[in-house]
């Protein structure tokens, strides 16, 4: 499986259940308020992360994100870039001279990344061992595969949730988890993170 391919479909759709609202139950309340309180309280996120696919294999990368409509996966080399700017969600891999680019509001990051996000309906909470962590899992994601996200209690961090990371498998049966570190929220982020060089194409 390439590399860049899998840092592109193993990030995208985890970001999305990253916001999402689960659906309410008794014993899910509390959780549920938390998870959207955090929701509402994040306007600006920062993080370094480690992506670890199938095979084993590692990258490290940051996370840069900022409501409404901008958020940027970049791996740590610089080779891979996953850059929302507003209205365009696109994908580079400068390795290959490659570019891809769809609408953000065709893609499920345009809710996301909106100024008033709505999921209501769209994740479920699921038990956890660790009274510590609360573990969230997108519904109705089969065309993403599924999606399995971790966070921490933490009193510090909006509605007193702090984003650990997330697993992955997608439809192909490939696991791919992310774990997060150095995880800020409404700090400072210029607008021009959401810019990238254009890959210059290889000649065949």
């Amino acid at each position: 499986m390439n590399f860049g391919k899998s840092f592109a479909r193993a990030l995208l759709p985890v970001t999305i259940l990253a916001a999402a609202v689960p659906s309410a139950a008794a014993s899910d309340s509390s959780d549920l308020a938390r998870l959207k309180a955090h929701i509402g309280g994040v306007q600006t996120m920062t993080a370094d992360f480690i992506q670890t696919d199938a095979r084993g294999r590692s990258a490290a990368g940051t996370l840069q994100l900022k409501r409404p409509g901008k958020v940027r996966f970049q791996h740590g080399s610089g080779d891979l870039l996953l850059v929302a700017d507003g209205k365009t969600l696109t994908f580079l891999d400068y390795q290959v001279g490659q570019k891809s680019s769809t609408p953000l509001s065709r893609t499920p990051l345009g809710p996301l990344l909106s100024s008033s996000p709505d999921f209501n309906g769209k994740a479920q909470i699921l038990p956890s061992s660790d009274p510590r962590v609360v573990v969230a899992r997108a519904r109705n994601a089969s065309q993403y595969g599924q999606l399995t996200l971790a966070f921490l209690r933490s009193a510090s961090a909006p509605g007193g949730l702090q984003l650990y990371g997330w697993t992955a498998v997608d439809p192909q049966n490939h696991r791919t988890t992310v774990k997060l570190s150095n995880v800020r929220y409404n700090v400072g982020v210029p607008d021009s993170a959401f810019t990238y060089a254009e890959p210059k194409k290889r000649r065949g």
